[in-house]
């Protein structure tokens, strides 16, 4: 594997094998964290637990996850970025093989809350070396794809749930984690960071020693538009948490469907709805970046705009083909933001701290949407129809469009301050 003298060269391959290679990253990211939901009775014959405590699992790992982002994020901006991609992915791979040895609820609970720690090291960093890797024409693109190699980690949770029941539990563990520790060993010889040279001709910063993670942050939060990001980002983890966690239900009682076919419904047709979204998305960002300066900021805007009264007809119909059709409409064009998020934060914070703002970014859209889905549930507790809380849904869309019609880009695609 041989990369260009300058990330300029033509052809430039070694930014797209970077892609390639955080893809499969990013989809063992999420299927490592998503496979325990698959196996809920397989576990749960071994290790008895009620309701409560099997959720707390995956609530360890989201507090976790979510409360040590901005740090995380810190971290590769202030080293090596590959270098914390890689003990990342060394390290929570270690840790899925040891939950494989688990025997009591406490220690399942444990290396939950240590995958929490360790995955969090990844998003931050791997969006981040790509946006260092590539800029102008192709970035949102680039972003997209790595995207959707997590979407694909998403969409492959079930693969966990099929070797626990031929298998066991544990087995499924144990073989994700061996893959893990495997690839992250073949990375050490391939995943590099930008050599000097291209830092010095794509404005790409050196790691800054003088730079400390207070100062990191009290910088962020002293620009209006990362506050009128953390808002954007927040209000949009909501609405996701809500549909991802009601939808289901919301097929199976509103049209009477099995659980399989909810299921069905819910995740096959949103989850293809998304990927090829997110890739759609890209495209149309780049091309839009090339004739005006704020087209990645733009285009998530048209695709909220979209998404909002797609979700808000869907919500409202009595006919399955409308609600699914709405609702795999909501979901192409909402992730226009997810393949755009980092390109979009590269252009209103200091290239110096790009990781650190995603990480900040994932704290409030974690925390928030976690409130979000258990305000869900307390209101359906409280009677309130599935339909309206997708309505209100819509609404917040709605505001996070306007939030983000109102960012301004004060840095180029290469890091060159605006104003």
């Amino acid at each position: 594997m041989t990369r260009p003298t300058s990330l300029t060269s033509k052809p430039a391959i070694y930014p797209w094998l970077v892609v390639a290679m955080l893809c499969v990253v990013g989809c063992l990211n999420y299927l490592d964290r998503m496979m325990i939901t698959t196996m809920r009775s397989s576990i749960l014959e071994e290790i008895p637990m009620t309701d409560a405590q099997f959720g707390l699992l995956t609530s360890i790992f989201l507090w976790v996850y979510g409360l040590l982002s901005p740090v995380a994020g810190f971290l590769a901006d202030r080293f090596n970025r590959s270098r914390v991609i890689l003990v990342s992915l060394f390290v929570w791979s270690l840790v899925t093989w040891l939950t494989s040895y688990a025997t009591t609820f406490e220690q399942l609970l444990a290396t939950r809350a240590l995958m929490g720690i360790s995955e969090a090291c990844y998003i931050p960093a791997a969006l981040a070396l790509i946006m260092d890797y590539h800029r102008g024409t192709t970035r949102s693109l680039a972003n997209s794809i790595h995207m959707a190699g997590i979407m694909t980690g998403q969409s492959l949770g079930f693969v966990g749930g099929w070797l626990a029941e031929n298998h066991s539990w544990n087995h499924a563990f144990s073989v994700f984690g061996f893959i893990g520790i495997g690839y992250s060993l073949l990375l050490l010889l391939a995943l590099k960071d930008p050599a000097k040279s291209d830092r010095e001709e794509s404005h790409v910063p050196e790691k800054a020693a003088g730079v400390n993670f207070s100062h990191a942050i009290r910088h962020l939060f002293a620009n209006r538009y990362f506050w009128l990001a953390v808002v954007f980002w927040s209000f949009l983890g909501v609405v996701g948490w809500i549909v991802a966690g009601w939808l289901p239900t919301y097929y199976k009682e509103q049209f009477g469907l099995t659980q399989t076919m909810a299921g069905v419904y819910a995740t096959g047709y949103f989850h293809a709805a998304s990927f090829v979204g997110v890739l759609v998305g890209g495209v149309l960002a780049d091309r839009w970046s090339r004739t005006h300066r704020r087209g990645r900021i733009l285009l998530p805007i048209v695709g909220l705009c979209i998404a909002a009264p797609a979700i808000f007809v869907a919500s409202s119909a009595s006919v399955l083909a409308i609600a699914v059709g709405g609702f795999m409409l909501f979901a192409f064009t909402r992730v226009f933001t997810d393949g755009n998020m980092m390109p979009i934060l590269c252009l209103i914070t200091d290239p110096r701290y790009r990781a650190t703002g995603y990480g900040v970014l994932n704290l409030f859209g974690c925390m928030v949407g976690g409130i979000g889905l258990y305000a869900g549930g307390a209101l359906r507790d409280a009677q309130i129809d599935l339909s309206l809380m997708f309505k209100v849904g819509a609404l917040l869309l709605v505001v996070c469009a306007a939030a983000l019609y109102f960012i301004k880009p004060i840095y180029s695609e290469d890091g060159k301050r605006l104003e």
